[in-house]
């Protein structure tokens, strides 16, 4: 398990308007209907200047991003950690290869400091 930075951001719900090819490698992503982009970067410090420049409102948070068995029940032991130190979840998302026998799975939490010393990071 890591910390990692978290960007925000709102984008339009129109064609083309996760294009780019800003030498940024994604991590993971999540969008939700209402345009709320959450992406999880190699550099995120680049990234969220390229989205300023092109006039996105871009916020960031630490998040927690866990490598998992890809199986019924692998995260449990990751969330009971969280759970063990007080943390309480918000939201996650996640992806796993069809073939792969590992998952990536990033967690938002109220206290991702206090979540990653409870894992001994």
């Amino acid at each position: 398990m890591a910390i990692r930075t978290e960007l925000t951001l709102r984008l339009p719900n129109s064609p083309g308007a996760l294009a780019g090819d800003e030498r940024v490698n994604i991590v993971a992503l999540s969008v939700e209907p209402s345009g709320q982009l959450r992406l999880v970067v190699d550099n995120h410090v680049r990234a969220s200047g390229v989205l300023r420049e092109r006039h996105h409102q871009v916020t960031t948070r630490e998040v927690l991003v866990a490598a998992v068995a890809s199986g019924p029940g692998a995260l449990a032991p990751v969330l009971a950690m969280v759970a063990g130190a007080g943390v309480n979840v918000e939201y996650a998302y996640g992806t796993a290869p069809d073939t792969g026998s590992s998952a990536s799975i990033v967690i938002g939490v109220d206290d991702a400091a206090r979540a990653a010393a409870a894992a001994g990071i």
